[in-house]
């Protein structure tokens, strides 16, 4: 880590043990997982025979894990009440309609309106995804049952069809794909619709819904039959999502191998083939249409244990988190990345960050710190959570497209009814699953990995952890063991980059003598009773995150937390916050003034706010600014990467 800056590929290695060395263990070392990988997605956190590939570390099942009061829990009931808000009858007109079935509700709006390309993405794609996801995560049985209704109502619609299509426009688009006519993205959408008919099978024990994406998978066999490669190679130049992805985990639950075989019609070789060669051709690419790519890759390794594609992901994720990852860990500049490796100055303005990336990147990231457990991807993992997917709802649940990085913008969201964007979708699901990664385990013991207030359940070992913390607010969390009889157990938690200043571990009130270092699990391997507690305290600090290409370019970081300089809220009108179907609303940035800075170090322009938390100024400048985390600000102005003078890396 420089900084605090992504991880670069000089840095990064595939093993987390050097990284682990140093971490206290009472008692003997653990055991490296021997258990097929848990992968929820595809099995409901079942382990499965299917998978080749043993990952060292595994996550809880969401049921298993429990989000206490804090951001994450107050966020994700946001985001619950807003998901029962969606009337089913309004998200299920256009399938009716394209079915040939009748419907008189009132037609959403945005990408879903009637005439929209992608419509369905949302409607029969994220939509159930988040019903399943938010089931497993909080138990919520109306939202369970609202998922059970419309795959039903899906269910008549497919029928209607007669050859297992499902979608809410007709096949005709299909056609206009195959042909090379112009046509947005039909495959983006059937992914969506066949992994939420997936998801409502992997968390609520849908039966149909899996005998559906069955369906659907059988009508793109047939679509197939008479392409060859070289065809379907053009065809694959249309955005098509993780369609490789979805039928790797339709391999997974079913064990059939054609699922796999038709996993492979979806790998775009003018991608991949260089990314296996370790070569950054991505220039010019569309952002989100390829990183699902790799994550269809990270899975047929899982299932195939063909190295070729663990190499593309491990590498493809090492260069873009070290070379073309912001300091929120986001990624692309109007979907796109627009320039070589490392220069990154010149790409920052309104469409900054599309959300959608940093969502599939977080996805990725579980892939790599499965294989790896380093707990250097988990670092990236909670500078991305905290600081591009916290802060991307607002307190009605609509969602960001982007996360303007450009200084003087301000964060939009989505409309009630006419927007319904690709990262409403993916933010729709994010905020139902804050508690996947919060903690993964081997067969000896449990890492922690993320300081979220929460509780996790190991049924096999008759323990509940329970972690009490205001993280970020206060640097400290609170451990507590219950078990119902002693257990000989490795606790891991996780010592992140930003802990430069120490920290300090307490077993029982005792002061433990040792810590460990920045980036790397500190290790306590006893046998735990019952209320045995962990205490542990991690001070932040200021640090910088300066640009790679241009080093007087800086943002200011305080533990894992982008700071934000709050500019006001004049002439932001609620139609500039919520600009409908428009991916961004009129209007230009304010004017930000530059900081006069003599050091490397940010405590020379920037301090505390004695008595308040979280809170900032700035100092020694001829204007003061208040700055404040870059997921807590709404509806105001704000600035993430200031211009510093030039004597400030003299």
């Amino acid at each position: 880590m420089n900084s605090g800056r992504s991880l670069s590929r000089r840095q990064f290695v595939a093993s987390a043990v050097s990284a682990a060395a140093g971490a206290l263990t009472l008692g003997p070392a653990s055991k490296t997982a021997q258990d097929p990988v848990i992968d929820a997605y595809a099995t409901g956190g079942k382990s499965v025979a299917r998978e080749a590939v043993r990952w060292r570390l595994n996550p809880f099942p969401l049921e298993q894990v429990k989000l206490l009061r804090g951001p994450f829990q107050e966020a994700t009931e946001i985001n619950r009440h807003w998901l029962l808000s969606l009337p089913p009858d309004r998200l299920l007109h256009t399938f009716r309609l394209t079915a040939g079935l009748p419907s008189s509700a009132e037609p959403l709006g945005g990408w879903e309106r009637p005439d929209c390309e992608l419509r369905g993405h949302f409607a029969g794609g994220h939509y159930l995804s988040a019903c399943a996801l938010m089931y497993a995560s909080t138990g919520d049985e109306e939202l369970k049952e609202r998922g059970n209704t419309m795959v039903t109502e899906f269910a008549r619609c497919q029928e209607k069809h007669g050859n297992g299509y499902l979608s809410a426009f007709p096949v005709e688009f299909f056609d206009r794909l195959r042909e090379g006519r112009r046509v947005w993205a039909p495959f983006y959408t059937y992914h969506k619709i066949m992994a939420g008919l997936l998801d409502m099978y992997a968390y609520c024990g849908n039966q149909q819904a899996l005998d559906m994406a069955e369906k659907m998978a059988s009508w793109v066999w047939h679509w197939h039959e008479s392409i060859s490669d070289e065809h379907m190679q053009r065809i694959l130049q249309t955005e098509f999502g993780g369609m490789a992805e979805v039928f790797c985990n339709l391999y997974a639950v079913t064990g059939k191998r054609q699922y796999l075989d038709q996993a492979g019609i979806f790998e775009k070789r003018m991608f991949l083939d260089p990314l296996a060669e370790h070569r950054d051709e991505l220039k010019g690419l569309h952002a989100n249409t390829h990183i699902p790519q790799v994550i269809g890759a990270a899975r047929r390794f899982e299932l195939t244990g063909e190295q070729r594609y663990r190499d593309i992901a491990e590498w493809f994720w090492q260069e873009v988190t070290g070379e073309r990852a912001y300091c929120t860990g986001g990624t692309s500049n109007e979907e796109h990345w627009r320039t070589d490796p490392g220069k990154l100055a010149s790409e920052l303005g309104k469409y900054t960050e599309e959300c959608c990336c940093a969502y599939n990147m977080l996805k990725l990231t579980r892939h790599v710190f499965g294989w790896t457990a380093d707990p250097r991807t988990m670092d990236y993992y909670e500078r991305t959570l905290y600081n591009h997917r916290l802060g991307t709802q607002d307190a009605q649940g609509m969602k960001s497209y982007f996360l303007p990085l450009g200084s003087g913008f301000w964060k939009y969201y989505n409309s009630p009814w006419d927007s319904f964007w690709c990262c409403t979708g993916t933010g729709a699901e994010e905020f139902s699953k804050f508690a996947d990664t919060i903690y993964f385990h081997d067969e000896a013991g449990v890492y922690v990995n993320l300081f979220i207030a929460s509780e996790v359940h190991w049924p096999e070992k008759a323990l509940r952890l329970r972690q009490e913390t205001k993280f970020p607010e206060e640097d400290s969390m609170r451990f507590t063991l219950r078990v119902e009889k002693p257990v000989a157990m490795a606790l891991h938690l996780r010592i992140p980059y930003w802990a430069t200043r120490g920290g300090t571990v307490r077993l029982n009130g005792e002061l433990l003598p040792v810590f460990s270092s920045p980036s790397s699990y500190l290790t306590l391997q006893r046998t735990w009773k019952d209320g045995d507690r962990v205490e542990l305290a991690l001070p932040m600090s200021l640090h910088v995150d300066a640009m790679p290409d241009d080093p007087t370019l800086q943002a200011v970081m305080y533990g894992p937390l982008v700071l934000a300089g709050k500019l006001g809220s004049g002439g932001l009108s609620d139609a500039l916050q919520h600009p409908g179907y428009d991916t961004a609303p009129p209007g230009e940035a304010v004017p930000v003034p530059a900081m006069a800075n003599s050091s490397k170090d940010p405590a020379g322009w920037v301090e505390p706010v004695q008595g308040q938390t979280l809170a900032f100024q700035s100092v020694g400048q001829q204007e003061s600014i208040t700055l404040a985390p870059l997921y807590t600000i709404s509806g105001e102005r704000y600035a993430v990467y200031w211009k510093t003078s030039a004597k400030a890396i003299s």
